[in-house]
């Protein structure tokens, strides 16, 4: 695959999952280590990422490093476009928190749930 085309394509990529994800490049940038304005080169295909940059991208968006590199964008796993927009705000939220702070927001969510009293319809 020609150069050019390979970063038009991880780009393509990169935007559709984070869109579906419902994260700002700005989220993605801080999660991989880049600058908004870097990671935006990445995106529109002006940018060739380095392996452990490229590597950084797809654990951020949760898509396979092949999906980045030969595929096109509607390829990409539409495991969160069956979601709602607020769920997607949510999980694009907990991809940029620490694991500890997603461990005790989960702690915090599970004592809700027993705490929750099954509606009488």
């Amino acid at each position: 695959m020609e150069s050019d085309l390979l970063q038009k394509t991880i780009g393509e990529v990169a935007r559709a999952a984070r869109e579906g994800l419902g994260l700002t490049q700005a989220q993605v940038a801080r999660q991989v280590g880049l600058t908004p304005p870097v990671y935006g080169r990445v995106e529109r295909g002006g940018m060739m990422p380095s392996v452990p940059v490229l590597r950084a991208i797809a654990v951020a968006l949760g898509v396979p490093t092949d999906a980045l590199l030969d595929v096109s964008s509607s390829e990409v796993p539409t495991t969160h476009k069956d979601l709602s927009p607020e769920t997607r705000k949510v999980v694009g939220l907990l991809r940029t928190w620490p694991e500890k702070k997603v461990e005790v927001a989960g702690d915090v969510l599970r004592a809700m749930d027993v705490l929750t009293v099954p509606d009488a319809t």
